[in-house]
């Protein structure tokens, strides 16, 4: 009978041991920028059909706002739910189960009846995208080191700009396609996920590591209340609601109330939900704030410069679309360029420094807009707002992935994407806010108190401005451009709040060590199984 110390040593493969080839990596990355693709196309998609999906179901103007905000909604508060099922689970299996749930949610979407059952399914889409959002990055913290990280960013960077690009100009063109329709706009990213499933099968592989799982489920249901609470908040006061009111106070105390008990089972949690022991690093703490600064820029930045060049400048949906190339394609240069110079010098802050200065510069300049701003200088002022989100976005992630240990790169990872999600969504309701009382004053302004009042007290909007009379088509046309500036002023302002966090972070050296292998080096030797 042959001991088994006499047996030979069979060596696992790279993939199973964290290392991976550059062709492992590039093979796994397919799958994962598909998915990345279809998460960004989804988002983009259905904005230029919304007016025409809202006319058929016969909805209103506040169902129009949750058609949007239920994804958001749901893709917000599930990210950390999901970067935290990560630390416990198999990555892959996670990955692949976020784009099941996303496929259900958009065939389900494409066959709604109402309006209402189309928010419905637009929340179980959005439980979906927040999985692909947070895994990706998650997934690539471990299986590649982040000194080698910055050559691959600039793919996600890619993936993102075809994605925001080709969005609302497949939109635009299923919606006037009569034989397809708007319920295309949900059905389009279906095969590409099915296809990214497929892929993710085949090329992905990651060790999973065997231990005791403690699900934190009372943290989980208290975030999501709270974060669900302060958005539905935001998305109304002002509208159906004032902000100084018993509804606001109602809102606003809940979610303070929820996250006083959340922080609370926190530290009493086995396996929290959020770790805040990692909020006692300085590098994650300053990064999450200016993770929502940037989430200002970037979610501002794409909705109202869409409606800017719709209402005030009258392009067609396809037309606006085509006018932000300028910013895709900074994006797009920048986040290459700088990941592959981070790669190759392993100096990152400087990036992120110049970064956040481009974005404050970048949102300075459109504060200068108004309704007959050269269309060549808008392009300018785009393409130099591009250029400072591409340097930042990524590379503050891969500074918390780099600070944070190993087994808490899932968390970490999950709580910069869902700050910079929050930050986006509050800031784009709160720009909405700016814009609509800037627009109401310059409208009023420009017309007798009766006018004004026959043009809905200043309310603008794509419904508004097609009804209304010619003359006052034309002062909301002048009064949308010229207000718009005011909105991107405010962005600017946010944005030095990134300037400054980013400041105050320490540079540490970029570790060369994937994170499945860190992991190993801080457990010790567990067992693992390749997925």
């Amino acid at each position: 009978m042959t001991s088994t110390v006499d047996r030979p040593v069979v060596e696992a493969p790279l993939e199973q041991q964290g290392r991976m080839t550059h062709r492992q990596i590039l093979s796994a990355l397919s799958g994962m920028m598909l998915a990345m693709f279809v998460a960004f196309l989804s988002s983009t998609v259905v904005s230029n059909a919304l007016p025409t999906i809202i006319t058929d179901l016969r909805g209103s103007q506040s169902q129009y706002t949750w058609v949007v905000t239920a994804t958001l909604l749901a893709s917000t508060a599930s990210t950390p739910i999901w970067g935290k099922l990560s630390d416990l689970f198999s990555k892959k299996l996670l990955l692949q189960l976020a784009i099941v749930i996303f496929i259900v949610g958009s065939m389900l979407a494409g066959l709604s009846g109402s309006v209402e059952t189309l928010i419905a399914w637009r929340v179980l889409q959005g439980l979906g995208l927040g999985g692909l959002q947070s895994l990706v990055q998650i997934a690539m913290a471990a299986m590649i080191s982040p000194r080698e990280r910055g050559r691959y960013s600039g793919l996600l960077g890619s993936v993102m700009a075809v994605a925001t690009v080709g969005g609302p100009l497949i939109g635009g063109l299923l919606v006037d396609t009569s034989w397809l329709g708007w319920r295309w706009c949900f059905y389009v990213g279906v095969p590409f996920a099915a296809a990214a499933l497929v892929l993710l099968q085949r090329t992905l592989h990651l060790p999973v590591t065997k231990r005791d799982v403690h699900i934190d489920y009372l943290g989980a249901a208290l975030l999501t209340a709270a974060v669900s609470a302060l958005l539905i908040w935001v998305t109304l006061a002002g509208s159906s609601f004032d902000w100084l009111s018993t509804e606001s106070v109602l809102f606003v105390g809940g979610s303070v109330l929820a996250i006083a008990a959340f922080l609370v089972t926190e530290t009493h949690a086995l396996e929290p939900i959020v770790p805040l022991r990692l909020f006692r690093d300085r590098t994650t703490t300053l990064a999450v704030v200016a993770s929502i600064a940037i989430g200002v820029a970037m979610f501002g930045s794409t909705v109202f410069l869409g409606q800017y060049l719709q209402i005030s400048r009258g392009y067609s949906p396809t037309a606006a679309g085509l006018l932000t190339v300028p910013m895709v394609g900074g994006l797009l240069l920048s986040s290459t360029v700088s990941g592959i110079l981070i790669t190759r010098t392993g100096r990152w802050k400087r990036f992120l420094t110049a970064g956040s200065v481009l974005v404050v510069l970048g949102f300075g300049l459109l504060s200068l807009l108004d309704h007959e701003t050269d269309m060549v200088l808008l392009g300018v002022f785009l393409f130099v707002l591009g250029v400072g989100i591409g340097m930042t976005m990524q590379n503050l992630v891969l500074a918390v992935q780099n600070t944070v240990a190993a087994s808490d790169l899932g968390a970490a990872s999950s709580a910069v994407a869902f700050f910079r999600s929050l930050g986006g969504t509050i800031g784009v309701s709160v720009l909405g806010a700016v814009l609509s009382a800037r627009v109401t004053t310059l409208i009023t302004a420009g017309l007798p108190p009766e006018a004004a009042a026959a043009a809905g007290n200043g309310s603008v909007g794509l419904a508004d401005l097609a009804d209304a009379p010619p003359a006052i088509q034309e002062l909301i046309r002048i009064s949308y451009g010229d207000a718009t500036g005011r909105i991107f002023l405010v962005s600017a302002v946010v944005a030095v709040a990134a300037v400054i966090a980013i400041a105050f972070i320490r540079e540490i050296a970029l570790s060369t060590r994937s994170g499945d292998q860190r992991l190993r080096d801080e457990s010790g030797t567990p067992d693992v199984v390749g997925v």
